[in-house]
């Protein structure tokens, strides 16, 4: 096979080409304006594939097509927004030159408008498919996988990039572009429009049982889901799409350039794009994840319910997720799976299975959440990952009612002053070889108390389902202070890894944030916990582990 990839050299067609290095006879067709470019990520390459770079101009695109004889051409360069009169014009010569298309186009009304070739592409017998991408590709499964338990009503989702994943030029001058400018959706069941950029919510990524994202702010984006993703769910009232880019100070300049721009009228910003791509690429720090989201409300026998998607991506495996759906489109026409002739969006191009096997080998993870009530907490926040931790764990946070865990522990202090200090404020137990230790479990409002008893040193704290910037996340309250902690389940082991604190409910400095090895587990059959805290520039605080079984069973 031949492709012959528009924008080749770019961050989305490069990945892409680095997805297909593995396939040997594949041949790579790398393209752009700049020959130079081009032959220096040639030059670069490395894999099974052959790479050929060549100069193209999309406005000579038909010249190309007969020199070069692609079997399919893909289309990764933009931004879609503003092709124009003639926007269509690849499209057109890959359908006169008989030649199968896809692209990356992330423009809603670009999309949205294939479909008017859709007898020409028949004909012709080629596919055409556009934005074959995350989105809307990824939520449109993520959805079909969710009408067969419920119908659809109401939809929000949200793709959170790493800081480090780099954005291209084309893509943050398509997102200036549209900011505080309309943007074509659906609301109340009417075709209606938000202001981009300048619409946000806040949501929270967290896989069941892995290290949740941080509460990320997302905005309003023109992506072709809005558009194209209604049709396919007949009771479908409302669909909203975000972006979620950190820092958030920089998005948080861009809502109000956005704003202003809605209010005053004002011409697009893309001037500015290049100032933004810069500082954006400049401006890389925080931890090296992404996710994405997806939120669905609706109705099951008459009654209102409420799901959500959730995937993690860790390191350098999040950036290839937008390129993966094509990827997956080129192995299965090796393969001999060709899609029909015709042309449309790439809502249905692929199935949820098909990105799970994507995602496999990959720090990729993924998970859905329902929004049942009445668990207990533990079971509440991790989800479906609550079933893969020990029996005996399972077993101490399952219950909901009054009761009690007794063993045995060892206690070690630590020797500073602030330690002994905070040790003496909180009440934590002194240091033994070996002591018992007894925890009573209490429902206390919308938490549960615990109430650990060291040889007769007492102390207690809150524990509670974080709301807010902490939903999904564990809140323990010693007191004034309170603790954020992350659930994740890691092998045979329930970690507890602090994500923020407060005192008296004023957010505290992260550069101070407690933390430590804390974790629960299973040995023989027993529950175990090895418990420690401490702190940046004070050390060990305190430290504890040890034994427990329920008061009723014999230990």
């Amino acid at each position: 096979m031949k492709i012959l990839i528009l924008g080749g050299y770019g961050v989305f067609g490069g990945r892409l080409a680095e997805l297909l290095s593995d396939i040997d006879g594949l041949n790579l067709i790398i393209c752009g304006r700049g020959l130079p470019s081009a032959q220096a990520f040639c030059s670069a390459y490395k894999g099974l594939a052959r790479v050929h770079p060549a100069k193209v101009d999309r406005q000579h695109i038909t010249e190309a097509l007969r020199i070069h004889k692609p079997d399919l051409v893909v289309d990764a360069s933009g931004p879609f927004q503003e092709y124009g009169g003639d926007g269509y014009r690849v499209i057109k010569a890959c359908i006169a030159a008989c030649i199968d298309y896809l692209d990356f186009a992330d423009a809603a009304d670009f999309v949205f408008g294939v479909t008017q070739f859709d007898s020409a592409a028949y004909e012709a017998g080629v596919f055409v498919l556009s934005g074959v991408s995350s989105f809307p590709v990824l939520t449109a499964a993520v959805l079909r996988d969710m009408a067969n338990t419920m119908d659809i009503v109401t939809v929000e989702g949200g793709i959170a990039p790493s800081p480090y994943a780099g954005i291209g030029q084309n893509v943050m001058r398509a997102v200036v572009g549209y900011a505080g400018a309309p943007v074509m959706l659906r609301r109340h069941g009417q075709p209606a429009s938000g202001i981009g950029l300048a619409e946000s919510m806040r949501f929270t990524v967290a896989v069941p049982g892995r290290m949740p994202l941080r509460n990320i702010h997302f905005s309003l984006v023109d992506v072709p889901d809005l558009q194209v993703i209604p049709p396919e769910h007949p009771t479908m009232t409302d669909i909203w799409m975000g972006a979620g880019p950190v820092p958030e100070i920089l998005h948080r300049v861009l809502n109000l350039l956005a704003q202003t721009r809605a209010r005053f009228g004002l011409p697009a910003f893309t001037p500015f794009s290049g100032l933004f791509y810069t500082v954006l690429n400049l401006m890389r720090f925080g931890e090296h994840r992404g996710g994405m989201f997806i939120r669905a409300r609706g109705r099951v026998d008459g009654k209102d319910t409420e799901q959500s998607w959730h995937m993690l991506a860790e390191g350098n495996d999040g950036p290839y997720i937008p390129s993966m759906a094509i990827e997956a489109v080129v192995r299965k026409l090796l393969s001999g799976s060709r899609l029909p002739a015709g042309a449309r969006s790439g809502a249905r191009a692929l199935d949820l299975k098909d990105y799970e096997m994507l995602f496999r080998g990959r720090q990729i993870y993924t998970g859905f959440r329902g929004a049942e009530t009445g668990l207990p907490i533990y079971q509440h926040i991790l989800g479906s990952a609550f079933g893969a931790l020990p029996q005996s764990v399972q077993d101490l946070h399952g219950g909901m009612g009054v009761r009690g865990w007794s063993g045995h522990a060892s206690v070690q202090r630590g020797p500073s002053i602030i330690a002994k200090v905070i040790c003496a404020v909180i009440s934590f137990p002194e240091p033994a070889a070996r002591i018992p230790v007894s925890v009573t479990f209490a429902p206390e409002g919308r938490g549960e108390r615990w109430t650990r008893d060291f040889g007769g040193k007492v102390f207690t704290s809150l524990q509670f389902a974080g709301t807010g910037r902490n939903t999904h996340l564990l809140v323990e309250r010693f007191g004034i202070a309170s603790v954020a902690l992350a659930l994740v389940v890691d092998g045979d082991r329930l970690r507890f890894v602090t994500r923020s604190w407060s005192i008296l409910g004023f957010p505290m400095p992260t550069a101070l944030l407690p933390s430590g090895q804390t974790f629960e587990r299973e040995e023989d059959g027993q529950f175990c916990f090895d418990i420690e805290i401490t702190m940046p520039l004070v050390g060990l605080i305190v430290a504890y582990r040890g034994k427990m079984a329920p008061d009723n069973v014999p230990r």
